[in-house]
């Protein structure tokens, strides 16, 4: 695989930032005029002495230099470009790659006019329910449009991050009883109380009386986590419409969701404040367990933050993140990996994610590769959430974190797994729709760009072969 860094964007962008033309940008680097804009346009990659340059020169953040965007994008465009309308079309690999890296923006505008389209089939697929109203235009799905806001920050939001950070280290809530603190700090900075009641509701403010209600059945660390998320909404609500203005939704209601998502963060960085959680899940290499205990979170709020440490410069390990439900329907997901989740039906049936439900409480370990080579540390655990009562339901979710194997030696769970030995590696795809595997024993759907041979006299794992 190639270490070649193509970086065009990044360069075009630093240098209208200080407003310069190539030529003086060029000189400014050491380099000559042409070689900078075959650098700009990815015709050459980024040479080092650039990349200190621009460190020395410009305050370059050199650890904004990765391809997981593109790899992302490139990933997502791949997926759309195998939908049927574009059964006549098949780009080139090396054409989408330049659009993923030379022109993001226009990759990000096509994928949200696929993702238009795919809602209005939707729509027309159930017509029949919608003929008495009077809707007029495309109405995007608000769950998608703020799911795939935090996908593309990386699931990082730098100053949503560093305020909840510099609120724990005020309130204090890692050392001692945390969510006294959390309460004791709401009452004395802005008089709300807190209440613990039997409403079936995990959290319920009343702004008249100033009063937090929460449901007195549920853990400790979703109590602390509750707490911090009203103090968001209250302290930090300035700062969390600031965010929401960046994202320019279309809807009041994507607005809204995607405010309490920014609420739910501010209170995940808190309970585990960015310098202090790197630091203990590197010295203790990321034994979810052990981390849950030392900053009072649950396994999958822990390994929900692990995949949010992407801040410039301070970087953890890059990893995914996804829970299911029973049905495998992916209710969250976010990978900083090279790895992407499919946007539309669920996961690859092999991945260890769906066998977790068999083994409650107990985190299952695979080592798997994927079609394009790249191979993965995987866990997942089946993790419950009860109502509090005999007859409140029980949810019930499946998590799965994982990082490219050279990250292994980092983890307390590749201990006695053989990551060096290729028949140790399981192969998974991303969902059946792109897979391109040709004898997957779980297939349920032929790849959409691929032609089907069909061979009425003879009969394989399924009734068909790829051509």
């Amino acid at each position: 695989m190639s270490n070649k860094l193509y970086a065009g964007v990044a360069l075009r962008e630093t240098r209208q930032k200080f407003d310069l033309t190539q030529k003086e940008f060029a000189q400014r680097l050491g380099v000559s005029l042409p070689y900078l804009n075959q650098m700009e346009n990815n015709h050459r990659p980024i040479a080092s002495s650039v990349i200190l340059a621009l460190a020395q020169n410009f305050g370059f953040d050199v650890t904004q230099l990765r391809q997981g965007g593109a790899e992302r994008s490139l990933a997502d465009m791949k997926e759309a470009l195998a939908d049927p309308v574009f059964a006549e079309l098949s780009p080139p690999m090396a054409d989408l790659q330049l659009m993923a890296t030379n022109a993001p923006t226009l990759t990000r505008a096509f994928l949200e006019l696929h993702r238009n389209y795919k809602q209005t089939q939707e729509r027309l697929a159930s017509l029949d329910e919608a003929l008495g109203r009077q809707e007029t235009g495309i109405v995007q799905s608000p769950w998608e449009e703020v799911r795939d806001f935090f996908h593309y920050c990386d699931n990082y939001i730098d100053a949503v991050d560093k305020a909840a950070e510099s609120y724990a280290a005020k309130a204090d809530i890692l050392d001692g009883d945390g969510r006294k603190a959390a309460a004791d700090w709401l009452m004395a900075r802005h008089g709300v109380s807190v209440s613990y009641d039997h409403d079936t509701q995990l959290r319920r403010f009343d702004p008249d009386q100033n009063i937090l209600f929460l449901n007195q059945h549920v853990g400790a660390e979703t109590q602390l986590f509750q707490i911090i998320h009203q103090t968001a909404l209250i302290e930090h609500d300035d700062l969390l419409e600031m965010t929401l203005d960046t994202a320019r939704f279309q809807s009041d209601a994507a607005r809204a969701i995607c405010k309490i998502g920014l609420a739910n963060y501010f209170a995940g960085a808190a309970v585990m404040p960015y310098a202090k959680f790197l630091q203990a899940a590197q010295e203790h290499r990321h034994d979810l367990e052990h981390l849950g205990h030392l900053f009072g979170a649950s396994v999958e709020q822990v390994a929900h933050r692990l995949s949010t440490l992407q801040r410039p410069g301070l970087k953890g390990i890059p990893f995914f993140f996804v829970r299911v439900d029973q049905a495998g329907t992916i209710t969250k997901r976010h990978s900083s990996t090279r790895m992407q989740f499919a946007r539309f039906g669920g996961a690859c049936p092999l991945w260890n994610v769906h066998r977790a439900f068999e083994t409650p409480g107990q985190f299952l370990r695979q080592l798997a590769e994927t079609p394009d080579g790249v191979r993965y540390l995987c866990l997942a655990r089946e993790v419950s959430k009860p109502g509090g009562s005999f007859h409140a339901p029980t949810r019930r979710y499946a998590i799965g974190l994982g990082c490219e194997v050279k990250h292994a030696a980092s983890l307390v769970y590749a201990d006695d797994l053989a990551p060096r030995k290729d028949s140790a590696f399981e192969p998974i795809g991303i969902s059946c729709r792109i897979c391109e595997r040709e004898n997957c024993h779980q297939r349920s759907v032929p790849p959409l760009e691929r032609k089907l041979d069909i061979d009425m006299q003879a009969r394989g794992v399924v009734p068909y072969r790829l051509g």
